[in-house]
């Protein structure tokens, strides 16, 4: 296991936000989402302010003007406008990043709009979700998601409409959520609804090409779905597959959870070391029947996950903490830490 350090040192996370977010594919959210009625959205990759630009394709700049740096978006911050303005002094840039106007800059020899346009950052949609790569020098995007897209594209999430959204702050370092998702030698101790409806140890886990890792579960007899009751008011997505879940984690912070009906996300933006942001978000088709008994079973196994993972992360703030070995059972866990440890020595993810 990866030593303490790793999840509460505030110089490792800051290492983490600029090259496994900023320096990676780090997913910025769903496209439908991000530019609902706008144009222009200030975002974050890690630590890299980027200006997301709503097309097809979506394109994304480096958020910093080219006169003096100054943020033309601030971070969360949209706008309808047909071109980008800085608001500290005025300079104007069209929706392809090019320099449209300096205010004082007309009579000056020398001055050459065509060489200050804003830098281009690699960005794409996939499944509907947006990507950015916010250092520019990641692993072509296709290398990076590998064979996990095979496993996503029956499930056609781009057509899936969000039909609710629950936002957590759990007290934990990003890493202890994704380590605790991938396994589940922990479900029969604190999981009771989850192991009525899927047996904890049907699962087993891929080992595919891509920067990402995961597995599959099985649903018990009686269960269509993974829900209170195991039951579905929704209706079935034509290319899942009918008795089982998929749980699968592309680097550095999208969770997919593929149901036979829905799909459901974890989108995690680290606060700090010992603390992460997490969105839940579901997906069905448009017209899907109730998904309350699915949403609800959810937030109570969330809620179970994050106080797991909150004693977690005390435990790892000891002074006798020390790695212990993996559980046979934690093999994807193994193949997480396996990610993160070669990228802290260098090895860039999805090459």
């Amino acid at each position: 296991m990866l030593p303490a350090d790793a999840y509460t040192s505030a110089d490792v996370l800051a290492w983490e936000r600029r090259y496994l977010f900023g320096g990676t594919w780090t997913c910025l959210g769903r496209a439908s989402e991000l530019f609902d009625g706008v144009r222009q959205v200030g975002a974050t990759a890690g630590d890299i302010p980027v200006l997301l630009v709503g097309g097809d394709p979506v394109r994304a700049f480096a958020n910093t003007c080219r006169h003096r740096g100054h943020e033309l978006l601030a971070d969360g911050r949209s706008s309808d406008r047909a071109v980008v303005v800085c608001p500290y002094h005025a300079w104007v840039y069209g929706l392809d990043g090019r320099l449209r106007g300096a205010p004082g800059f007309r009579d000056v020899a020398g001055f050459r709009p065509a060489e200050h346009g804003l830098v281009e950052l690699p960005a794409c949609t996939w499944q509907g979700w947006v990507f950015v790569n916010g250092t520019g020098d990641a692993a072509p995007f296709e290398r990076y998601v590998g064979a996990m897209a095979a496993l996503v594209e029956p499930y056609a999430a781009e057509t899936l409409r969000e039909v609710a959204v629950h936002d957590y702050d759990v007290l934990a370092n990003w890493k202890v959520i994704v380590e605790n998702y991938h396994e589940c030698y922990h479900c029969p101790h604190i999981h009771p609804e989850l192991c009525a409806v899927s047996p904890p140890a049907s699962g087993h886990n891929y080992d595919l090409p891509g920067a990402w890792v995961g597995g599959a579960m099985d649903l018990r007899e009686h269960a269509d779905t993974m829900s209170m009751d195991g039951r579905s008011n929704g209706a079935f997505l034509p290319g899942a597959q009918r008795r089982r879940v998929l749980y699968l984690s592309m680097l550095p912070n999208l969770l997919l959870s593929l149901q036979p009906d829905y799909v459901m996300t974890h989108l995690l933006t680290p606060a700090a070391a010992g603390r992460t942001r997490v969105r839940c978000s579901w997906y069905a088709p448009a017209g899907a029947g109730d998904l309350g008994p699915a949403i609800r079973f959810w937030d109570l196994t969330n809620r179970q996950d994050w106080a797991a993972c909150e004693s977690v992360q005390r435990g790892l703030g000891s002074p006798h903490y020390r790695p212990g070995p993996f559980a046979p059972t934690e093999d994807a866990v193994h193949q997480w830490v396996g990610i993160i440890g070669r990228a802290y020595r260098g090895s860039r993810p999805g090459d």
